[in-house]
């Protein structure tokens, strides 16, 4: 069996590729890739595997980006050391999912089922149903969120209520937290690690570089290609675009 691990911590995926030979020594790995732009390139370029392994957290963004960029018609057991991506890993392909480090027999599991369901695509849809009702009910709550952020403004620290946040955004390779005021702090976290900090269903991650609050949110627009444009309060120079494949989800998360 062919398979393709996209994952950019290199130990992780030397020891998920020791795990597959050692479990079944006809299993190939044919490549190992560790971003999205060259994983979207390679299944552009290449004939696709039987089985991918995926690591939803890249160097360069959420691996779901590459589903919106090429054509993925291969089953999918996604990898990751955090759970609150699980819901919208079965909604590509998944099979399974996988929290890291990988335990070898819950990965012997994954790859019974995906022997069991490869060949048929009603099981497949069926289990993914299936799983996606499970993960979803036994998901625990994140109890604590951040009420406030400490940030710095020269020799001194300013304490910022999260109710003042109107957004996040990365400029130039910074992290800047955004207050319903328009003032402009620089803050330490990067944007993937801001999304577990803070509530979900406050808060929503527009694109790379935008993560906004409800309120903050003035009006959505239909743009080009099925995406959204997002305008802000305070106001941006222009809109932030949404894409196709994320679109759906802020509707969601808008109508809850």
């Amino acid at each position: 069996m062919k398979v393709l691990i996209i994952e950019d911590e290199a130990p992780a995926a030397r020891r998920l590729q020791l795990l597959l030979e050692s479990y079944d020594p006809s299993i190939r790995v044919i490549s190992v890739i560790d971003s999205i732009e060259d994983a979207v390139q390679w299944l552009k370029d290449f004939p696709h595997p039987e089985l991918i392994f995926m690591d939803i957290m890249l160097a360069d963004g959420q691996s779901f980006e590459i589903f919106e960029q090429v054509q993925v018609n291969v089953p999918i057991i996604f990898t990751t050391a955090y759970d609150e991506y699980a819901i919208r890993a079965f909604k590509v392909n998944s099979i399974d999912y996988l929290l890291k480090p990988i335990e070898p027999l819950l990965l012997e599991s994954s790859l019974k089922k995906y022997k069991t369901l490869a060949p048929s695509p009603e099981k497949l849809k069926e289990v993914m149903e299936s799983l996606l009702v499970t993960n979803y009910r036994n998901r625990q709550p994140q109890s604590e969120f951040k009420n406030r952020f400490l940030v710095k403004v020269g020799d001194k620290f300013i304490p910022v209520p999260i109710s003042e946040v109107a957004y996040f955004s990365f400029e130039d390779k910074l992290t800047f937290l955004n207050t319903t005021a328009a003032k402009r702090y620089m803050l330490d976290h990067t944007l993937d690690e801001l999304e577990k900090l803070i509530d979900p269903q406050l808060f929503f991650r527009l694109n790379r570089q935008y993560i906004v609050s409800f309120p903050a949110i003035k009006a959505v627009h239909n743009y080009f290609n099925g995406k959204l444009k997002v305008y802000v309060t305070p106001e941006l120079s222009t809109g932030i675009v949404v894409s196709k494949d994320k679109s759906h989800y802020l509707k969601l998360w808008l109508n809850r």
